[in-house]
């Protein structure tokens, strides 16, 4: 990441902490622009999506006597959010205005407690993460939103955060739920048995559906073979296919990929590239199986990976994956909204 913006983000995170009195108990102001990772400098489009960042709080939140919750001013997260909003988030800015807001989000170590004791993270996120993530929602809808139809969309802990969201926020606002043209939960599972007891809640069935939730998780045959349990695969789990827009075991080559996210080793830019990335639903286990090949990591953050998320993960590389056909899909749900109204 560079230097330099690094800087500037710990710098404006530092000067929001010193106007909450540094209280760290206190929800972030998001009246306050260095409350947010990104916000538009103009409105150019008329769709938004409000983008909830996954678990960059890592390898510090694993070490002996470091807090739960990330602080606001964790070089880490901050370092995190700004490579996420890259690989991420990016397939949102051409179709619409993208809001990121920072929040205390969950460490590694509080994640693996809940999902090991209660078989999901839900225990983990829905204090401190939850009531952030609302709070910028509260403040997002009343001041930046002016009405427009939105979409909201996460990764990891952000699309579990999303899913408490779904069930809880939008059915206590309904005026808001009714102008969401997608929710876009990828890398946490959507189940089964969310869908029944939250009746509002709709799974996509295609590729230009509205008011519908999109998700997925992507692993290697390794992990299917060997059945792994993984952090963010639960009981029921459904995915969606991102190449074909399937809920079937119908296959989709690698042709069908119109382009993947990958850093280039010579310049360590982003480019899009053709590397191979088909899709599968596995139906027994509700996910993506690929041949797309994983972004080699640092061997901490491998050995991370591969305890949360199998041998064979591809948590990270949900969005990269199918990178081009996600801002294809996203284009095409918008169109349909329109057409709709």
């Amino acid at each position: 990441m560079n230097k330099k913006i690094l800087a500037l983000s710990i710098l404006a995170v530092m000067a929001f902490t010193m106007t909450a009195c540094a209280g760290e108990e206190k929800t972030p102001d998001y009246s306050q622009k260095s409350s947010w990772c990104r916000l538009p400098e103009s409105i150019t489009k008329d769709v938004d999506t409000f983008y909830i960042n996954s678990t960059a709080y890592i390898v510090g939140s694993l070490a002996e006597g470091t807090p739960e919750y990330a602080t606001l001013d964790n070089e880490e997260m901050l370092a995190g959010f700004e490579e996420e909003y890259t690989a991420h988030a990016t397939v949102y800015e051409d179709s619409t205005n993208v809001f990121m807001p920072y929040y205390r989000q969950a460490g590694m170590r509080v994640m693996k407690k809940s999902w090991l004791e209660t078989g999901d993270v839900d225990s983990a996120i829905s204090g401190m993460p939850y009531n952030d993530i609302t709070a910028a929602l509260d403040y997002y809808f009343k001041n930046y939103n002016e009405g427009r139809p939105f979409i909201i969309a996460g990764h990891s802990q952000g699309s579990a955060i999303l899913r408490l969201v779904l069930k809880k926020y939008f059915k206590e606002h309904p005026e808001y739920y009714s102008r969401m043209i997608a929710a876009y939960a990828i890398g946490y599972s959507i189940t089964k048995d969310d869908l029944k007891a939250y009746p509002h809640l709709k799974f996509a069935t295609g590729e230009t559906d509205t008011g519908v939730i999109i998700s997925w998780n992507t692993e290697g045959k390794k992990n299917v073979e060997e059945n792994i349990k993984t952090a963010v695969l639960l009981p029921g789990a459904i995915s969606i296919n991102p190449l074909n827009w399937k809920l079937d075991n119908t296959y989709a080559p690698a042709s069908e990929n119109l382009g993947s996210l990958v850093k280039n080793e010579k310049t360590g830019e982003s480019e899009i590239a053709d590397i191979g990335a088909d899709a599968q639903i596995v139906l027994s286990r509700g996910t993506i199986v690929t041949n797309g090949k994983a972004d080699p990591m640092p061997e901490d953050l491998a050995k991370i990976a591969a305890e949360y998320f199998g041998p064979d993960g591809r948590h990270d590389n949900d969005y990269t994956l199918f990178y081009n056909n996600i801002k294809a899909n996203v284009a095409k749900r918008i169109a349909a909204y329109k057409a709709s109204k």
